[in-house]
């Protein structure tokens, strides 16, 4: 099979599983994230730790330290927790015994860096852990799911990219991060902005749920971060001498590359989206 053939196939079941995943239901979409966040995770996890004794049980911790505050608000967006006081209980109950006995662990494993593993677990927490998990806030808002802004900022983000990568191919000319990324170029980089925007216009026409000014809005902030939270993946796999975060997907690297400026964008989302609701 072809590179080209391959990638195609990919990505078409790629996008099928997404969308089924975003409106079949609110539970297909918790579930869908769910798996995307541990499998992101683990991914980070395999690339960063290296020739460290005891590397698999940390990779489960962490996993299940990344994976907790998504469990915990999924938990809470399906009827399970009847308010924010008692969410905010739950989630200091649950969640940070499990984040301090990562101490214990370290303790016992006899690593000449144990804080610095320390800093790695923490770190894909922070990284992506909490990014998905406010996925669901702006997903899900006083009981109503809006699956259609999730697909809109998807769309927004990948319309950067390709917008990017196909004017930055024919005409891209200056160096935009050559340290980080050599390929990329500024004509590449306002190429994607112009097709950002273009496509923001048009999910103002198509998903009402937010007016042209909100899409706007978030077009600017989609060219901004999720060029950014590209950059920074990149910044990751050359320090780390990788080339992709993954396998999974065939021609396509791992959930990682296919979400690395999506997770950086979502915290600046999700602030601007809950500050206007």
């Amino acid at each position: 099979m072809s590179g080209l053939l391959q990638r195609g196939i990919t990505a078409i079941i790629f996008v099928a599983v997404m969308l089924a995943g975003l409106y079949f239901s609110k539970n297909s979409f918790l579930a869908l994230f769910g798996l995307i966040t541990i499998l992101s995770l683990w991914e980070f996890y395999t690339i960063i730790l290296k020739n460290e004794t005891h590397d698999f049980l940390r990779k489960i911790y962490g996993v299940v330290i990344g994976a907790t505050p998504f469990l915990i608000a999924a938990y809470y967006h399906l009827g399970k927790i009847e308010n924010g006081t008692e969410f905010l209980r739950i989630s200091i109950l649950a969640f940070l015994p499990i984040l301090f006995f990562l101490f214990i662990i370290e303790l016992f494993t006899k690593s000449k860096y144990p804080f610095a593993n320390l800093g790695h677990l923490f770190l894909g927490l922070i990284y992506i852990g909490i990014p998905f998990t406010l996925a669901q806030f702006i997903a899900i808002n006083d009981g109503n799911y809006y699956p259609n802004i999730i697909l809109g900022l998807l769309v927004l983000t990948w319309a950067n990219d390709t917008g990017a990568y196909l004017i930055g191919s024919q005409i891209g000319k200056t160096p935009l991060f050559p340290r980080i990324s050599p390929n990329k170029t500024w004509e590449g980089s306002l190429g994607g902005v112009a097709v950002t925007f273009l496509i923001a216009w048009l999910l103002s026409i198509y998903v009402t749920e937010l007016s042209l000014t909100n899409w706007l809005v978030l077009a600017v902030l989609v060219s901004i971060f999720a060029s950014i939270g590209d950059l920074i993946e990149s910044m990751l796999k050359r320090s780390l001498g990788v080339k992709d975060s993954g396998t999974i997907m065939p021609g396509h690297g791992g959930f990682l590359d296919r979400f690395d400026a999506f997770i950086f964008l979502l915290p600046f989302a999700a602030s601007y989206l809950l500050a206007i609701r």
